[in-house]
């Protein structure tokens, strides 16, 4: 069968992606857990958390240009809002995993990652959780429309991210980054969604860094 293909995002990296058997190990398995009976009742689900902030993330911003950044909780797509991790089949198909899961809710863990990702990024900037006073902060906003694995061996996110100063809007960014699996199965999957949400993270850090401190 042949798929059809996809747009490119603009920010994809251009390295040559590795031929994959854990693309259609990934289909073969996401495809039999739709059938009923397929997935035996005795077998246990597997769940997994999004890996931590990578520690090359850390650099010294010897001209810090934001004190303070206020994240708020990132919001997600429905579809994606569920414990199933998500396998896109074709461009108009997808499907969630019944044995393979979020150990905790996908909303809650890229909150939580996005703000491990700018405190090692920004290590002169303050970042404020969502319940925090923050009078004179910059707010990150972030909505995400796609957090998957796809058919063609890629893990995909893509969404919006605003970044706000009082009621003014300071920048506003489309994001598309893929991240090619590097091994086989769900872990491989997760582990580069990890460094997809990563990737994003960084980038806007280095917005938050070109970001005067203060809009007055």
């Amino acid at each position: 069968m042949i798929h059809p293909t996809l747009p490119q995002p603009v920010d994809s990296r251009s390295r040559p992606r590795r031929p994959l058997a854990g693309v259609a190990c990934l289909l073969a398995i996401a495809g039999s857990l739709v059938l009923t009976g397929c997935a035996g009742s005795t077998s246990t689900a597997s769940r997994y958390t999004l890996p931590e902030p990578s520690a090359a993330l850390a650099q010294t911003d010897a001209n810090p240009t934001v004190r303070q950044l206020q994240v708020m909780p990132v919001d997600v797509a429905s579809y994606l809002d569920q414990e199933g991790i998500v396998m896109q089949l074709s461009d108009i198909e997808l499907t969630t995993a019944n044995q393979n899961l979020w150990a905790e809710d996908l909303g809650n863990q890229l909150s939580r990652r996005l703000r491990q990702t700018l405190a090692m990024f920004l290590p002169e900037t303050t970042i404020l959780g969502p319940g925090a006073p923050a009078t004179d902060a910059l707010r990150l906003a972030v909505d995400v429309d796609q957090f998957q694995g796809r058919y063609d061996g890629q893990a995909v996110i893509s969404g919006e991210w605003q970044l706000q100063q009082g009621n003014r809007l300071v920048e506003q960014r489309h994001f598309a980054v893929l991240e090619p699996l590097e091994d086989d199965g769900y872990p491989a999957l997760v582990r580069a969604l990890g460094q997809a949400w990563e990737r994003l993270g960084a980038t806007i850090g280095e917005a938050v860094v070109s970001t005067p401190a203060s809009a007055d």
